[in-house]
C-alpha cells in the first residue's frame, strides 16, 4: 500500500471536488491514496486477467459450466484443501472418482468429457456436491460458491445443490429501458405480495404485482431477497448461495420471465445486493468452504461481524475481488437487472462497522485508519465496472446505524443496514475521488417523522426542523427520499398510517361508518408527509410495497416466536381496491403524486427554493419545478387568500389536494 501511495496517480477532476467543498481540502491526500489504491488494483487486473471484462465474467469458467460439446468445466478456489472432488447423482455419489486438479493460487480444475451421447454427462436437474478434503483429514461436502441453483428438497433443512442447465433457457424478449431521468422506486419483497398466508412466488409478482406497480406511477422496483438465504425471516440479509435466485419463490427461468415483463412495462429492476457480509452456514453457504475459517473471509474476530453473527468478507483478496465483481455482472447479465441497491455500507466502510457510533458529521470521522479502504476500494471497482459496462444501470448505497429486528429470538436476523455516517463524496464520480455510486439513501428522514409523530403534540411541530431535514443533502450528490421503508414496517415498529390511526384501522376506515378525528388526521398527515417528501427530500424517491395505501398490520416473517405464522408476512393489496374502505384515498393519492411527478419532474430537478417557513401558521412553502409546493400543517386553522411570495412574476393555475380526492 505505501508502495502504491509513493506512486500517487493523479485524481483527475479532484479540484472540482474541493471547489464544490472546501472542507474537504485537508483530506485531498486521502482522497489520492485512494485513487492511487484503485488504480493500481484496476492496473493489476488489466495486467494479469486480460482485464476487467474478463476477470469480472469468471462465472463462465469458475463453479460447473457445460461446454458446447457438452462436456463440463469444473474450477473452485479452495486454498486450504488437500483435495477436491466432485459427486452428486452423475456418479452415484461417488465422493472420490472424480478429482481436481491442483493449479496455481489455490485454484482446482476438473473437466468432464460428454457422454457417448454427446451429452452433458450431469443431467439438468441433478444434485451435486463438492468433496473437500482438508488438511486435518476431514471430508466435507460442500455447495459450490458459483451454484447458479440451490432448493430445500423434500422436508431436508439444509439447501441442495442443482444443476441447472435446462435445455430451452428463457429468452428475453424487452430491451432494458434507459435510467430514469426521475427514480421513484417501489421497494418489494416477492415472498409477502400476496394476500395469502404462504410464500408468493415469482409468477404471482409478474402477473399481479408489476401491473399495479405502473398504475400508481413507480417507474423502478427495488426487489429484496432474492440472493438465495436459508432463513426467511433474515428478510433476505444472511445470504447463502450468492449466484442463485431464491428457489422458494419459483425457478430462474420465472425470476428472468419478471425482469423482462417489468421491462416491457417500462419499469427498471435494482437487486437489493448483500455484499457487506454472509451467513456463517457452511452445510449450505461460503463458511469454511475449504475447511478453513479464512478462504473468502477474513481469519478470527475481524472475520465475523458481532451484531449479525456472520462472516466478514476480506475485500483485499483477489479471489474475493473476482468472486464479488463477478457476481455483480452475473446478475445483470444473466438475469437483466437494471442496477443494485448495495446493502450495508457503512459495515464495510468502517473497522468498526459503525456498531455504537453516533457520526457527528466532523470529517475527520470519515478518513483515517479506522476506515476500511480495502472495502471501499472495492465498492470503486464495483461501480467503475457497472458504469463503464453498462451505462444505463443504477446504484444506490445504503449505509447506516445498526440495529436487530425487535425482539426476534432467532441469531439470522435481518438488521437495518443505512448510511447515516454521512461519507463526503460517496455518490460523487471516481474522477473526483469519489466513489461512484449514483444515489444514496437519506436515512434522516423516515426517522425524523417517526420522531415527531412520537414525541409531539400536532401544535408542537417545528417547521423550520422539517424543512431542514429534508433538504439538509450533500451539494450534487442525489439521494433517495422516502418517508417510511420496510425498516418501519417491521414487527416492534410501526408504519407511519399504523402510527397515525392505529387500532382505529381496524374499525373506522369503511365509507359507511362515521369519519372520526383520527381516521380524518391520519389520512390527512399520510398524505401531507408522503408528498413533501416526494417534493422536498431527494432526487429520487421510495416507498415499501403496501405502505401507499396505509396498509394496516406490520411486517412479520414465520418464525418459532410466533408459531410459524405467515399471517403479518403478506400485503392486503385488496383492501385499496374496496370502494368502500378509505385504504382506496390514499392509495389514489399516492398514483396522482407519481403522476404528477412524471409529468413536471421535479426530482430531476435542482433543489427546492424554500420561500416560508412559518411556525405560527404551521406554513411551508416551496418552490421546484415550477411548482409552488403549499403545506398547512395547522392542526385546526385554515386560511383564505393567503400571500405566498414567488420567484418568477405570473398566473399559477391552481391544484387542490384534498383528503378525499
Amino acid at each position: 500500500m505505501a508502495a502504491a501511495v509513493a506512486r500517487g496517480v493523479s485524481v483527475p477532476e479532484l479540484p472540482r471536488l474541493l471547489a464544490r467543498d472546501p472542507y474537504l481540502a485537508p483530506f485531498a491526500p486521502d482522497f489520492q491514496r485512494r485513487y492511487t489504491l484503485f488504480h493500481d488494483r484496476l492496473r493489476n487486473i488489466e495486467e494479469n486477467e486480460g482485464g476487467l471484462d474478463k476477470f469480472s465474467k469468471s462465472y463462465k469458467t469458475f463453479g460447473v459450466n457445460q461446454l458446447v460439446d457438452g462436456g463440463l468445466y469444473c474450477k473452485e478456489w479452495a486454498p486450504g484443501a488437500e483435495g477436491v472432488f466432485l459427486t452428486g447423482d452423475f456418479n452415484g455419489w461417488n465422493p472420490f472418482s472424480h478429482p481436481y486438479k491442483k493449479i496455481d493460487y489455490g485454484k482446482w480444475e476438473l473437466f468432464i468429457p460428454p457422454g457417448q451421447d454427446g451429452f452433458s454427462p450431469v443431467p439438468h436437474g441433478s444434485k451435486l456436491k463438492v468433496v473437500i478434503r482438508s488438511k486435518n483429514g476431514e471430508i466435507l461436502y460442500r455447495i459450490s460458491p458459483w451454484a447458479k441453483y440451490v432448493a430445500r428438497v423434500d422436508r431436508n433443512v439444509n439447501y441442495d445443490w442443482i444443476h441447472w442447465e435446462p435445455p430451452l433457457p428463457y429468452l428475453r424478449k424487452h430491451p432494458q429501458p434507459k435510467k430514469p431521468k426521475s427514480l421513484r422506486i417501489y421497494e418489494s419483497h416477492v415472498g409477502i405480495a400476496s394476500p395469502d398466508g404462504k410464500v408468493a412466488s415469482y409468477k404471482n409478482f409478474t402477473y399481479n404485482i408489476l401491473p399495479k406497480i405502473k398504475d400508481l406511477g413507480y417507474n423502478c422496483v427495488q426487489l429484496m431477497a432474492i440472493m438465495e438465504h436459508a432463513y426467511y425471516a433474515s428478510f433476505g440479509y444472511q445470504i447463502t448461495s450468492f449466484f442463485a435466485a431464491s428457489s422458494r419463490y419459483g425457478t430462474p427461468d420465472d425470476l428472468k420471465e419478471l425482469i423482462d415483463v417489468a421491462h416491457s412495462l417500462g419499469i427498471t429492476v435494482l437487486l437489493d445486493v448483500v455484499h457487506s457480509h454472509a451467513s456463517n452456514n457452511s452445510e449450505d453457504g461460503l463458511n469454511k468452504f475449504d475447511g478453513t475459517d479464512s478462504c473468502f473471509f477474513h481469519s478470527g474476530p475481524r472475520g465475523t461481524h458481532s451484531l449479525w453473527d456472520s462472516r466478514l468478507f476480506d475485500y483485499s483478496n483477489w479471489e474475493v475481488l473476482r468472486f464479488l465483481l463477478s457476481n455483480l455482472r452475473w446478475w445483470i447479465e444473466e438475469y437483466g437487472f437494471d442496477g443494485f441497491r448495495f446493502d450495508g455500507v457503512t459495515s464495510m466502510l468502517y473497522h468498526n462497522h459503525g456498531i455504537g457510533t453516533g457520526f457527528s458529521g466532523d470529517y475527520h470521522e470519515y478518513f483515517g485508519l479506522h476506515v476500511d479502504e480495502d472495502a471501499l476500494i472495492y465498492l470503486i471497482m464495483a461501480n467503475h465496472m457497472i458504469h463503464l459496462l453498462h451505462p444505463e444501470s443504477i446504484t444506490v448505497a445504503e449505509t447506516s446505524e445498526h440495529h436487530a429486528v425487535r425482539n426476534l429470538p432467532e441469531t439470522a436476523l435481518h438488521i437495518s443496514a443505512r448510511e447515516v455516517s454521512g461519507m463526503p463524496a460517496l455518490c460523487c464520480p471516481i474522477a473526483q475521488g469519489g466513489s461512484g455510486f449514483d444515489y444514496r439513501l437519506a436515512m434522516a428522514i423516515p426517522d425524523k417523522w417517526i420522531q415527531i409523530i412520537k414525541e409531539l403534540k400536532d401544535e408542537d411541530w417545528n417547521m423550520g426542523n422539517i424543512v431542514y431535514t429534508l433538504t439538509n443533502r450533500r451539494y450534487e450528490e442525489k439521494y433517495i427520499a422516502y418517508a417510511e421503508s420496510h425498516d418501519q414496517a417491521l414487527v416492534g415498529d410501526k408504519t407511519l398510517a399504523f402510527r397515525l390511526m392505529d387500532a382505529e384501522m381496524y374499525t373506522n376506515m369503511s365509507v359507511l361508518s362515521p369519519l372520526t378525528p383520527v381516521i380524518d388526521r391520519g389520512i390527512q398527515l399520510h398524505k401531507m408527509i408522503r408528498l413533501i417528501t416526494h417534493a422536498l427530500g431527494g432526487e429520487g424517491y421510495l416507498n415499501f410495497m403496501g405502505n401507499e395505501f396505509g396498509h394496516p398490520e406490520w411486517l412479520d416473517f414465520p418464525r418459532k416466536g410466533n408459531n410459524e405464522s405467515y399471517h403479518y408476512a403478506r400485503r392486503q393489496f385488496h383492501l385499496a381496491d374496496d370502494h368502500i374502505l378509505r385504504y382506496r384515498f390514499l392509495n389514489a393519492f399516492d398514483r396522482d403524486m407519481n403522476k404528477l411527478e412524471e409529468r413536471f419532474g421535479w426530482l430531476a430537478s435542482p433543489p427546492a427554493f424554500v420561500t416560508e417557513t412559518h411556525e405560527s401558521n404551521k406554513v411551508i412553502v416551496f418552490e421546484r419545478a415550477n411548482l409552488i409546493f403549499i403545506f398547512n400543517f395547522h392542526p385546526s386553522k385554515s386560511y383564505a387568500e393567503y400571500r405566498v411570495g414567488a420567484e418568477t412574476q405570473g398566473k399559477y393555475p391552481f391544484i387542490y389536494y384534498s383528503a378525499w380526492s
